[in-house]
């Protein structure tokens, strides 16, 4: 890429998951006058994630806590309700506004969200698994080609594009990391290689980027207001990693398991130190970052609990996290719907 065609590296971050147009990605007087539908932003999937992980940890708490069956079932009916909707939506703004789409998909921050979609249809799948078998089974496979289909193409934009270190962040996790989910269903139904061919790659490539994530936040520019919840992201691989881990080895409770529940704790409690500086980014679609991984770590520390004896001290943190990613996902569920009833969801900013 030449320097004239360069995104700008200081501005370019900061529309990611916000709702903002970017600069290239659409025109900024069509941006200005366009109707709302082209505003709908891809990031709109990480709603389906929040929410249906809140319901896999209910469901969790369900068979490790006696936490009440119905919640879990309900949040995640709620979710297949929102998955039909935002995908209707999106593939509406497809249809009308292609070219609008296809520079959503270039643009060097925007383009990680996509594999929120097909992440969104694996997430759904775990629920579907005691309702429909059938269904969840075919849900896993589209899932799980459309994901790697994503994180090959967008490995190899990496490799291949100028891409420069400011455009970087968390997000990034999305479509690499989002391989790890793939066990928790695919295990269940027998693919044990397929299921460890995704687990590797989640796995050795959370380390590659995380290494290179915190080298940008910690030696470059900080990270723009609007995208600081995706600081949250760094907790979904050891949380979802965990969970996998032990789908993948029968529920065996090694070391390594170990060392990927406390590191996600560990990341739990850096964030926790930086909750002043949370609760004063300004609400945007970004605030969804918060919600899937506050309910994958839940969900793994209930999991991890009842494998070790649930201690006390882990029951309780196991009811706090769920109790607080409850909270968090019930919170950006209603600034959403304030902001979307409002007329203040789908605008250029």
């Amino acid at each position: 890429m030449s320097e004239a065609n360069r995104p700008d590296p200081v501005s370019a971050p900061a529309d990611a998951g916000t709702g903002t147009a970017p600069a290239g990605a659409i025109p900024a007087a069509t941006s200005a006058v366009g109707p709302w539908l082209m505003h709908v932003p891809v990031p709109l999937f990480a709603v389906v994630m929040g929410v249906t992980g809140l319901g896999i940890a209910w469901r969790k708490a369900a068979h490790t806590v006696a936490a009440p069956a119905m919640v879990g079932e309900a949040i995640m009916a709620l979710a297949a309700v929102l998955f039909v909707a935002i995908t209707v939506l999106y593939a509406i703004k497809a249809l009308r506004f292609p070219q609008a789409v296809k520079k959503e998909f270039a643009h060097p921050i925007r383009a990680n969200f996509f594999p929120a979609f097909s992440i969104a249809i694996l997430l759904l799948s775990i629920g579907a698994i005691p309702h429909a078998p059938t269904l969840a089974l075919w849900m896993w496979t589209v899932g799980a080609v459309l994901h790697i289909t994503l994180t090959v193409t967008l490995l190899k934009r990496w490799i291949l594009h100028d891409i420069h270190i400011a455009h970087s962040n968390p997000a990034w996790f999305i479509p690499i990391v989002g391989n790890i989910i793939v066990p928790l269903t695919g295990s269940h139904f027998g693919f044990t290689e397929v299921a460890w061919f995704f687990f590797s790659i989640g796995v050795v490539f959370w380390l590659v980027l995380m290494t290179l994530l915190i080298y940008r936040i910690i030696f470059h520019d900080p990270m723009p207001a609007k995208i600081l919840p995706t600081l949250f992201i760094f907790m979904a691989p050891p949380a979802v990693g965990y969970l996998s881990y032990m789908a993948l080895t029968d529920g065996v409770v090694d070391g390594f398991a170990r060392v990927l529940i406390y590191t996600g704790l560990f990341i739990a409690l850096l964030l926790l130190s930086m909750t002043r500086t949370f609760l004063k980014v300004p609400f945007a679609v970004s605030w969804w970052a918060f919600t899937f991984p506050s309910a994958a770590l839940a969900c793994a520390v209930l999991d991890y609990g009842a494998r070790v004896g649930a201690p006390a001290g882990l029951t309780a943190l196991g009811w706090g996290l769920l109790g607080l990613a409850t909270v968090i996902i019930a919170t950006v569920f209603i600034r959403t719907t304030v902001a979307l009833v409002g007329g203040h969801l789908f605008v250029p900013e």
